[in-house]
C-alpha cells in the first residue's frame, strides 16, 4: 500500500483524535477556573471549605465545594482529570512530527529565511520545545513566581523572544506552528510536572494521616489559570496554516504576538465576568487589535491590468505546469502526497479557472509552493496574478 496514502489516513485520525482531546481538556479547564471564581462563602460554618456552588444541569441540581486545603478525611473515589491533557499533547506533538518533522524541508525550512538542512530546522524545533518550557518552569520556580506582575512581564518577554526567532529560523507557517507546539507543551507540562504531582503529594500526605502542604495547592492554582489564558492564543496557532496572510508578511512575527494579545484579552474578559466584573474594553481593545492586523496584513492592490497586459493562457499553464502540478494533479509526482492536497488539481483549463481565486492569495503571499520548493521565480508569480486579475481566461 501507498505509503503516502497511509500518512494521509494517520494525518486524519490523529488531527481527529487531537480535536476530540482538546475539546476534552478545554473544556475540562473552563468549567473549572469558572467554578473557582464563581464559588459563594459557604453556609455551613466548616473552616475547611472555601467555597461552594449550587448549579443546575442536565435536568438535576448540583452542589460543589471546595475546601481550601483539604478534607478532614479521604473520600473512598476521587476523580482526576489528567488524561485529557496528556492525549491531546500526544496526538497533537505526532501531528507536529508527522508534518512538520518529517517534511521538514516542505513546512518547516524556508531558503528565504534561512536555508539550513532540514535535520538542523528539526534539532533547532525540538530544543525549542523543551528549552521554552524548562526556562517558563525556572521563572515560576524563582522570585518572579512570588509576584503575579512580575511573573508574567517575563513570561510575555519569553513569548516575544520565541516568536522572533522562530519567525527568523523556520518558515512562516513554520514559526507560528513552532509557538503553538512550544505553548502547547508548555501547558502540558504544567499538568504532567506540577499540578498532578503536586495533587499526589497531597493525597499521600492524607493517606498517611499528615495534613497535606498548602503549597501544592497554590502551585496548581497558578500553572491552571496560567493555561487557561494560553487557551485561545494556542488554537489560534493550531489553524493558523491554513491562513498564510496571517504568517505570509515580513513581520509575521508582530502578527503572531497581536492575535496572542487579542485572545488572551478575550479569554480576561470571561474570566472578569465569572468574578462579577463586566470588562467591555478588553473584548474592544482586543478587537482593535484584530482589525488594525487585518488592514496591517492587507496585500496592496496592484495596478489594473488592461487585457493586452495579461500574459496567454499558454503562458499561464507552462508555469503551472512546472512549479504547481507535482502536488496538485490527480496523480501528484511528489511522493510526500497520494492525492492532490485539499483536493486542488491545477491540471485542466477548468481546474485552473475554478481555483484561480484562492490561487491569488497562495500566490500573492508565497505560501505556495512550500518552501519554495519548485524554485518559482517572483516573475512567474507576476504573470500568475496578472493573468488571475485579468479575469483567469482560458482561451
Amino acid at each position: 500500500m501507498d505509503l503516502a496514502y497511509l500518512a494521509d489516513w494517520a494525518n486524519l485520525l490523529i488531527r481527529w483524535l487531537h480535536l476530540i482531546t482538546g475539546i476534552a481538556w478545554i473544556g475540562t479547564s473552563f468549567y473549572f477556573i469558572g467554578l473557582d471564581n464563581q464559588l459563594d462563602p459557604p453556609r455551613n460554618g466548616n473552616p475547611r471549605v472555601k467555597g461552594e456552588q449550587w448549579s443546575i444541569h442536565g435536568g438535576g441540581f448540583y452542589h460543589k465545594q471546595k475546601y481550601a486545603v483539604a478534607p478532614e478525611r479521604l473520600p473512598e473515589k476521587l476523580h482526576w482529570f489528567k488524561w485529557e491533557a496528556y492525549w491531546t499533547w500526544i496526538s497533537g506533538f505526532s501531528l507536529f512530527v508527522l508534518i512538520y518533522w518529517a517534511n521538514a524541508s516542505t513546512y518547516l525550512v524556508d531558503p528565504a529565511v534561512l536555508d539550513i538542512p532540514a535535520w538542523a530546522a528539526v534539532a533547532i524545533s525540538a530544543a525549542m520545545l523543551v528549552g521554552g518550557w524548562v526556562i517558563y518552569d525556572l521563572l515560576c520556580r524563582s522570585k518572579f513566581g512570588e509576584n503575579e506582575k512580575g511573573l508574567s512581564l517575563a513570561m510575555v518577554a519569553l513569548l516575544v523572544a520565541s516568536a522572533f526567532i522562530a519567525c527568523k529560523i523556520f518558515s512562516g507557517r513554520g514559526a507560528f506552528l513552532q509557538v503553538g507546539a512550544m505553548t502547547g507543551t508548555i501547558m502540558v507540562a504544567n499538568v504532567a510536572m506540577v499540578i498532578i504531582p503536586g495533587q499526589r503529594k497531597m493525597v499521600a500526605a492524607m493517606q498517611a494521616g499528615r495534613e497535606p502542604d498548602p503549597k501544592y495547592g497554590r502551585w496548581g492554582k497558578q500553572r491552571s489559570v496560567h493555561n487557561t489564558y494560553l487557551t485561545l492564543p494556542v488554537l489560534f496557532l493550531m489553524i493558523s496554516p491554513h491562513y498564510p496572510m496571517t504568517w505570509g508578511g515580513e513581520w509575521n512575527w508582530v502578527a503572531l504576538l497581536a492575535i496572542t494579545l487579542a485572545g488572551a484579552l478575550v479569554r480576561q474578559f470571561f474570566v472578569a465576568r465569572q468574578l462579577g466584573r463586566n470588562q467591555l474594553a478588553l473584548p474592544a481593545v482586543a478587537a482593535v487589535v484584530v482589525v488594525g492586523m487585518i488592514l496591517a496584513l492587507a496585500p496592496a492592490r496592484g495596478p489594473q491590468l488592461a487585457e493586452g497586459d495579461a500574459p496567454t493562457f499558454a503562458e499561464v499553464h507552462a508555469i503551472t505546469a512546472a512549479r504547481c502540478a507535482a502536488c496538485h494533479a490527480a496523480r501528484p509526482t511528489d511522493e510526500a502526497f497520494a492525492a492532490p492536497p485539499k483536493g486542488v488539481m491545477l491540471e485542466t483549463p477548468q481546474q485552473l479557472r475554478r481555483w484561480a481565486p484562492s490561487m491569488r492569495q497562495q500566490v500573492a503571499t508565497e505560501a505556495m509552493p512550500p518552501g519554495n520548493v519548485t524554485e518559482i521565480t517572483e516573475d512567474e508569480r507576476a504573470k500568475l496574478l496578472a493573468w488571475i486579475a485579468a479575469g483567469a481566461r482560458t482561451d
